[in-house]
C-alpha cells in the first residue's frame, strides 16, 4: 500500500474514509478519498500545478503555514498521477 496519495500527497492514514473508492466500492490503496471516488478522479481536468494550489490553499484554511504548505506540496507533481501526462 501506498502511504500518500499518488494524486495530493496527503498521507492515507490521515484520510477519514482509508483511501479512494473504486467502481466496485472496494477501497483504492493509491488514492485519497478526496480524490478518488467510486473509480474515478473527483476533479480529472485538474493538472499538477492546479492540484498543489488547491492542496496549498485547503493546508493554509486548516491552519498550516502558508511556506509549510508549499513544502509539503512541492512532490505533487512527481506523483503517479502526474507522471503518466
Amino acid at each position: 500500500m501506498n502511504k500518500m496519495c499518488q494524486s495530493c500527497g496527503m498521507p492515507l492514514k490521515r484520510d477519514p474514509n482509508g483511501g479512494g473508492s473504486n467502481a466496485d466500492g472496494s477501497k483504492n490503496s493509491e488514492y485519497c478519498s478526496h480524490c478518488y471516488v467510486d473509480g474515478a478522479f473527483a476533479q480529472p481536468d485538474i493538472n499538477a500545478a492546479e492540484m498543489r494550489a488547491l492542496c496549498i490553499e485547503n493546508l493554509v484554511d486548516g491552519g498550516v503555514p502558508k511556506l509549510m504548505a508549499r513544502l509539503l506540496t512541492k512532490g505533487i507533481p512527481r506523483l503517479k498521477r502526474w507522471r503518466a501526462h
